[in-house]
């Protein structure tokens, strides 16, 4: 697959071959479906808790007597029934950790890139180190590939003046191509990359798929020969 390089002017300066298993994947939308649940599941706190009536302070003293007053019979004023009463059946701490295959998680993040690619919607720039690295200039230069409304950049390689830019464009995250994940692929409309995020993608996300040929045991190869 080609994936066209612009420049911070936004003229296409050339095409660059990438690797078909990180940016050419066949959609599978149960696999990204899966992922998204498991990695939105994950960054859940869990911490939403209520007061059961054992734990409302107060009630101690029975609000009326038993008999006499026609009224129904109560124990404490802080039953579930009563106003200011403990909750039935509330939240309670937990955890919402749902356990994810890396290899999964692999697959839906190739198969999203590969999406954006399809959509041409992953732009990729040949570098990003502006002359004078300002907001305003970093801005012209996203504008100028049609970037947006909501930009994910990967930005390997480019100078640190670069990032604290982006820092001040609001729906812009920028993360290094070894934290891309799915879940923020889908997140942004736009996926801005350097030709060096893509060739480090390629390293670290290229070959996952392939099947490792099993070892052969010696005496079959030499039965198979005889």
């Amino acid at each position: 697959m080609k994936l066209p390089v612009n420049n911070t002017r936004g003229s296409v300066v050339r095409e660059i071959d990438v690797r078909d298993d990180v940016f050419a994947r066949r959609q599978n939308d149960a696999v990204v479906h899966q992922v998204m649940v498991g990695q939105l599941a994950n960054r859940r706190q869990g911490t939403a808790k209520v007061k059961t009536r054992s734990e409302v302070s107060g009630g101690g003293v029975k609000p009326r007597p038993q008999k006499g007053t026609g009224r129904a019979r109560a124990g404490t004023i802080r039953a579930p029934q009563w106003k200011g009463g403990g909750t039935v059946f509330g939240p309670a701490p937990r955890s919402y950790r749902q356990r994810t295959p890396k290899r999964m998680k692999r697959l839906a993040l190739v198969i999203t890139l590969s999406s954006k690619a399809r959509d041409g919607k992953l732009i990729v720039f040949e570098d990003l180190n502006l002359a004078n690295a300002k907001t305003k200039n970093l801005m012209n230069a996203l504008n100028a590939v049609g970037a947006g409304p909501s930009i994910l950049l990967v930005a390997d390689g480019a100078s640190s003046d670069v990032i604290r830019a982006s820092n001040n464009i609001p729906r812009l995250k920028a993360i290094p191509s070894q934290s891309l994940n799915a879940t923020d692929i889908l997140d942004f409309q736009s996926i801005v990359m350097t030709e060096a995020a893509v060739r480090n993608a390629e390293v670290i996300w290229g070959g996952r798929f392939q099947r490792k040929p099993s070892p052969v045991p010696e005496a079959v190869a030499e039965g198979e020969e005889n």
